[in-house]
């Protein structure tokens, strides 16, 4: 039987951040995935990275090759009504205010890196159950994996860092949005300049942003104009989409069109006895303002100082409370702030579309409460890096 400190469940780009944040720990680390090896880099989902993901990222030895388009301007405003602001990433003295970039490729970049320090990975393995008990957690294993790695292995600590939550569970909260979010990769005319847009309408946000020479789109509407939306050929669909940005850019054509259902999830607590959970097993957000990941890094980061400066036995009572107390702050700050992204901005309440137009006023005229909002985004609910 395989005995770790530190299981980690799930070798995407949460877990292995994780792996790599504790390789010079002295812990024994171990990763399981029910994928193959060369899975994760064909995830074709595109990520908002905050520039605070960015300095973790260097500090985890991995930003330098990653093939990263910069956010440097974001373009923020509603359709049919006044209010709108600004944010631009030199008012910060900051390269980028955020970049994007696939999945994929941050998750092949980590990966290599998991493998270069020696990090054992078991590939195509599934952890069926987990025992936790008063020094141990004992994990029951399958899947072809098992023929290298047996059907059992223990550690100190577990971190669940892939799958989503399960629906019901009692510690669970759960809130259906209504809505789903169609995405693609749209060109552009003139090129992107390093510039994001994110309008927001009656059925949700749509947002675009520069990814290579083209922009990522996430545009949310309810699930029925969902589904209208994707029967339409591309060149309807794309005339319904400019309509929505007027003359503030102009769009070429659209590709690869896919959808998935929004809602919002999360465990009000993230530790349990010699387990915590992280990413999309710990919360999963709506995507408006891009928190997600950006949320999940913080948690690992966090996460890998707790357990450093504690020392000992990871899986202690002690030292989970530890992390749990000091992430509370920033966990319960995104959740709430998406969440009430998505009330104030997502329906035709005639009183809060007037609402809305008097903040993104405010934000512009009042450079003091938007640079906190756009620290809030980069760094967390602190605010500063």
């Amino acid at each position: 039987m395989a005995q770790h400190d530190l299981l980690i469940v799930g070798a995407g780009p949460v877990g292995l951040s994780l792996a790599l944040a504790l390789k010079d720990s002295g812990l024994a680390v171990a990763l399981a995935d029910t994928r193959p090896r060369d899975a994760v880099a064909a995830d074709p989902r595109v990520l908002a990275l905050a520039h605070g993901s960015r300095l973790t990222l260097e500090r985890l030895g991995v930003w330098h090759d990653l093939p990263a388009t910069p956010i440097r301007h974001i373009r923020i405003s509603q359709r049919g009504g006044l209010g709108r602001t600004r944010l631009d990433a030199d008012d910060y003295g900051l390269p980028a205010l955020g970049y994007v970039l696939q999945a994929g490729a941050l998750a092949a970049a980590l990966r290599d890196a998991v493998d270069r320090a020696g990090i054992a990975v078991m590939d195509e393995t599934e952890i069926a159950a987990l025992h936790p008990a008063g020094d141990a957690v004992t994990a029951t294993l399958a899947g072809p994996g098992v023929a290298l790695h047996g059907n059992t292995a223990t550690a100190r600590l577990v971190a669940c860092a892939e799958g989503g939550l399960q629906a019901g569970a009692p510690d669970v909260v759960e809130r259906d949005y209504d809505q789903h979010a169609l995405i693609a990769r749209v060109g552009i005319a003139g090129g992107h300049r390093d510039t994001a847009f994110e309008r927001f309408t009656s059925e949700g946000p749509i947002a675009l942003l520069p990814h290579g020479g083209d922009y990522a789109l996430v545009h949310v509407a309810s699930p029925a104009r969902a589904t209208e939306l994707l029967a339409l050929p591309e060149a309807a669909y794309l005339e319904r989409l400019q309509a929505h940005f007027g003359s503030r850019v102009r769009l070429t054509h659209v590709a690869g069109r896919l959808r998935y259902p929004l809602g919002l999830r999360y465990r009000r607590d993230p530790v349990g006895q010699r387990t915590v959970w992280l990413g999309n097993a710990a919360q999963t957000l709506h995507p408006v303002a891009g928190q997600g990941f950006n949320l999940a890094l913080r948690d690992v980061w966090a996460l890998a100082r707790t357990l450093l400066d504690h020392g000992g036995d990871p899986g202690l009572a002690g030292t989970l409370a530890a992390y749990r107390d000091a992430r509370r702050v920033d966990r319960f700050g995104a959740i709430n702030f998406t969440d009430s992204l998505v009330r104030l901005f997502s329906n035709d309440f005639a009183p809060l579309h007037h609402a809305r137009g008097a903040a993104l006023f405010a934000l512009d005229m009042l450079p003091p409460l938007r640079h906190f909002i756009a620290r809030r985004m980069m760094f967390g609910a602190r605010a500063w890096p």
